[in-house]
């Protein structure tokens, strides 16, 4: 098996639906899907039931109760269920274009982690995004999206085919290339070193900390955003809490000074 592909979700069935349309609709076929379920209802095991025919492998729903947010415990199970060598980090909220694990695997290297984006689609076009557009991939066409009323502006670029348009903006965009949770992938042994998620994190940043201490470890990071093409579909952040958010701040800061690369509450407990 090439990929394991670890999809996080909670009580989002209807878009997890779409994104799991657009892990069947892939040219690659050689990967599993892990969904890392931070608490979701019967709703989510039976949508899953619904697709197991669609895929080479079982796909394997990581479940633990629901007792608030706890994401990073739930991709520290996912990793330890998952099968490849190879990971490839995504939400269930992220519709992936049909090369998107094409394009993981062709550009995966030793040493390394991928780093790519999102194109983030109002509520709107969320909700009229349909199967037959997601199979005949009319969702990812910038013509589509602003015939449906999507704003033209610059960073639509992002959803270029274009190879050369692509490998060019890679170079020149000033993001940074960190970690991010809806779309990278890194070696399994490289996440097992850093002991996985940082599971005293809460929302806001706690999948750009994995990146950080990556680095820390000496791995570097290759930018795939405009060739690893997801998008986005719209929802509230409930969960977002300030006080929280600082706190997670407060603890990439002290990795960062300390040259942190093990934390110890992560995939096992030190």
């Amino acid at each position: 098996m090439k990929l394991s592909v670890i999809i996080t979700t909670y009580n989002s069935e209807d878009w997890l639906r779409k994104v799991l349309i657009g892990y069947s609709s892939q040219t690659e076929t050689d990967f599993e899907l892990v969904i890392a379920d931070d608490g979701s209802t019967e709703k989510t095991k039976r949508l899953l039931a619904e697709f197991a025919s669609s895929f080479k492998y079982p796909i394997i729903h990581v479940w633990h109760e629901d007792l608030g947010f706890r994401k990073s415990e739930i991709l520290n199970k996912a990793i330890l269920k998952s099968n490849a060598e190879y990971l490839l980090f995504s939400d269930g909220d992220c519709i992936p274009r049909n090369d998107f694990i094409k394009t993981h695997l062709k550009h995966k290297q030793k040493g390394y982690f991928l780093s790519g984006g999102y194109f983030k689609l109002p509520l709107s076009l969320s909700t009229l995004i349909s199967e037959n557009d997601i199979v005949n991939q009319n969702c990812f066409s910038i013509k589509w999206l602003v015939n449906n009323g999507l704003r033209a502006n610059f960073k639509v670029s992002k959803l270029t085919k274009n190879g050369y348009f692509a490998t060019f903006m890679n170079w020149l965009t000033p993001t940074k290339k960190t970690f991010n949770g809806h779309n990278s992938s890194v070696f399994k042994d490289d996440l097992l070193a850093i002991n996985g998620f940082n599971q005293d994190m809460h929302y806001g940043g706690l999948d750009r900390e994995v990146g950080e201490r990556l680095f820390n470890l000496g791995i570097l990071s290759k930018q795939i955003r405009y060739s690893a093409i997801c998008i986005h579909l719209h929802h509230e952040r409930g969960y977002a809490d300030p006080k929280k958010i600082e706190a997670n701040l407060d603890i990439r800061r002290y990795n960062k000074k300390h040259n942190i690369i093990r934390i110890k509450n992560g995939i096992f407990p030190e």
